[in-house]
């Protein structure tokens, strides 16, 4: 989970005004310019878990609406999420942080421990004691753990997701570590695409960076630029 701008684009627009012609009828806020307008703002990847292999997507209120109009048709309050994530949220952890106003990298440190033969587990450490943050801990351990039988199935998945990841983007930091000067740019511009907003996992492997401050310079410069 890390912070996506709500940016003014073509489909936004789309979006927003679709949203206003459903409102008008009566009509479902599921449209197809919503969801095309969602896939590009979230690049594709659910807001919570940020895994981009999805085979069904939804959309989400943040903010339940409850058959209030004014928040279901509200385009700043609808997400891309992944079935699993959406299923698990429902209205159980209202309210928790907003992705496109908050910094969650600065409310939540994510991290995996341990390795293989080791007791593996993902912590989300809460940086700040409001009561959003509380409950999107408590959300991001539902979502990577489950709380059903069926939910814990699906969390496996995503876990083994999130390792293969992880265990992926390691290997480039060794290997941009060991190679040559005239081999490094194009490592380099791997390792920055790994750590973009379109990135999966993006808030694990920008902490993985921060906690390895030493070894990984070059990469937390990146990091904390503006650009990024």
């Amino acid at each position: 989970m890390i912070k996506i701008e709500r940016k003014i684009t073509e489909k936004s627009k789309k979006a927003a005004a679709s949203l206003q012609m459903a409102k008008k009828n009566h009509a479902s806020y599921n449209t197809p310019e919503v969801n095309a307008a969602l896939k590009e703002l979230f690049h594709g990847k659910c807001y919570l878990c940020e895994n981009k292999q999805i085979i069904s997507y939804q959309i989400e209120h943040l903010v339940p609406h409850r058959k209030k109009e004014e928040l279901m048709y509200d385009w700043n309050n609808l997400f891309l999420a992944c079935a699993h994530c959406n299923n698990t949220k429902l209205g159980k952890y209202d309210p928790i942080l907003d992705c496109t106003r908050e910094d969650i990298e600065k409310k939540i440190a994510f991290r995996k421990k341990g390795y293989f033969g080791t007791d593996e587990k993902l912590v989300f450490d809460k940086l700040d004691n409001s009561i959003e943050t509380e409950n999107t801990v408590k959300l991001l351990q539902a979502v990577y753990y489950g709380t059903t039988p069926q939910k814990k199935m699906e969390s496996v998945i995503l876990r083994r997701l999130l390792r293969k990841e992880l265990s992926a983007f390691k290997e480039y930091i060794r290997e941009y570590q060991e190679a040559e000067d005239d081999e490094k740019e194009d490592l380099g511009y791997l390792l920055k695409q790994q750590l973009s907003d379109s990135s999966p996992f993006a808030a694990f492997k920008r902490q993985l960076v921060r906690d390895h401050r030493k070894t990984c310079q070059e990469l937390l410069e990146y990091l904390e630029s503006p650009c990024i």
